[in-house]
């Protein structure tokens, strides 16, 4: 049925998805995902497991998250409700994009779908209340391998839309580690994974 629209970005490996809507007074429908569909873009993932998280207030701040070694996860991700501003940090040493970051805005109304490859930080800040933020991983979750650079990072300087001090965040990611820490056992290499 629906074809996608794919945009590539300033950051290497990383896509913009936008699937067909069919709309008209009723509402609209949309394929969020056909393998088939995806594999004719040349998205060849197998995606294994679907994640939900629902934000109820704007200035909630999530990330920035990745996991390590044979854990690490591609995600195709998606907003249903809301609006997010979604940050995404290439951290796979000899890229040609390492250490750079960018901000996308995903939401119900756009119907954009981001695609961030294993070796990326990934992190987003809600725009509005009553955010539902839904992604596919390509790899389960393993507690064990968890790990995430602190959103306020100096060097990375994000251009985030809040007041750090107005941030709804977590304990575990107010104290995640700068990059200039994480950068002395990055396990991520371009290419490698």
């Amino acid at each position: 049925m629906g074809k996608l629209k794919i945009t590539e970005t300033k950051l290497q490996d990383v896509k913009i998805i936008e699937p067909a809507i069919f709309g008209d007074n009723r509402g609209f429908f949309t394929e969020t995902y056909s393998d088939r569909d995806f594999k004719a873009a040349g998205i060849n993932f197998n995606f294994i497991q679907d994640n939900h998280s629902l934000s109820a207030q704007a200035g909630v701040l999530r990330g920035l998250h990745f996991q390590r070694g044979q854990a690490a996860q591609t995600k195709l991700i998606r907003v249903v409700s809301g609006a997010v501003l979604d940050v995404i940090v290439d951290v796979r040493k000899g890229s040609p994009t390492y250490k750079q970051w960018e901000g996308y805005i995903i939401s119900a109304s756009n119907h954009r779908q981001l695609l961030v490859p294993k070796g990326y930080a990934h992190g987003f800040v809600t725009l509005t209340d009553n955010v539902n933020f839904l992604y596919k991983c390509d790899n389960y979750y393993d507690a064990d391998a968890d790990g995430g650079i602190t959103f306020k990072d100096a060097e990375l300087n994000i251009d985030w839309p809040i007041d750090f001090d107005q941030a709804i965040t977590s304990e575990k990611d107010a104290q995640r580690p700068t990059f200039a820490e994480f950068e002395k056992d990055n396990p991520f290499v371009y290419g490698e994974i």
